[in-house]
């Protein structure tokens, strides 16, 4: 597309660019299918950090290079080097953190198009946005048990609140694989179509929240986070003062005209 922008990277293996008012986030490490090395993790928060500074991005997409893989997991070719070691695992794991709560808590949209594999790490990144969509050919797995690693609090509750725990139990203890489709019943992901589709899927998704109400989205975003946490930790302040903060909007101004001239309206986030 004519407007679209590189974003500087901090890693070749993460690919970065702007197209209109969508950052793309892309995971480039195909000869080991997108598997998530340490450099990967540590682009992941600063590219976030400019999204969010940046008035004209109103969504991010996740996505993996090429048709085999979403992320494939970790690169286990590390693992002896960053997480053999005590102190090692420890900067290996709040990198990690830090990456996945950084799109966990994102103020804006966030969509994980996902083809192919998308094993461990890869399922991580997948949950921790706020919507998955997925090729029919995607296949989901998390081999934890597999491997004997420790799988950080942050990831399951975000499996449970997504599949309920009787279905994270059964991902987690086992570590099979689910095909695109019990990955859909299950809730998983949140739609799923032929691989052929999943681009015009994508821009179905990136045209309908780029051309809503930004303060709208934002305000109920956080107010979901909220809800999901325990009743002495809602901050009912918070989602108070966004809600009015979308009512004294100029946006709010501009639906409610849009609406009497029957016309599509103009938001702009104030």
């Amino acid at each position: 597309m004519n407007d679209e922008q590189t974003i500087a990277s901090a890693t070749e293996r993460v690919k970065a660019w702007r197209e209109g008012q969508v950052l793309h986030i892309r995971f480039n490490h195909p000869a080991k299918h997108n598997a998530l090395s340490l450099d990967m993790w540590e682009a992941v928060p600063a590219l976030l950090a400019k999204a969010q500074r940046d008035s004209d991005v109103r969504m991010v997409v996740f996505s993996g290079e090429g048709d085999k893989a979403f992320i494939a997991g970790a690169d286990i070719s590390q693992f002896e080097d960053m997480r053999a070691q005590k102190e090692a695992v420890k900067r290996y794991e709040q990198v990690a953190e830090a990456a996945l709560q950084g799109i966990y808590e994102f103020a804006k949209p966030t969509v994980a198009c996902i083809r192919g594999f998308c094993i461990g790490g890869g399922v991580n990144v997948a949950i921790s946005c706020d919507l998955r969509i997925a090729s029919a050919d995607s296949t989901f797995s998390i081999p934890a048990t597999r491997l004997g690693l420790g799988y950080r609090s942050s990831a399951m509750r975000n499996l449970v609140q997504l599949v309920g725990p009787g279905n994270a139990k059964d991902i987690f203890f086992t570590g099979r694989r689910l095909d695109a489709a019990e990955a859909l019943r299950i809730g998983l992901v949140n739609r799923v179509v032929a691989a052929a589709e999943l681009p015009a899927l994508l821009t179905e998704y990136t045209s309908a929240i780029t051309s809503a109400a930004p303060l709208t989205i934002k305000a109920g975003k956080r107010i979901i986070q909220e809800v999901l946490k325990a009743d002495a930790d809602f901050d009912a302040a918070t989602c108070q003062r966004l809600i009015l903060d979308c009512f004294e909007s100029e946006d709010y101004a501009e639906g409610r005209k849009a609406f009497m001239e029957k016309r599509k309206p103009v938001f702009k986030g104030k």
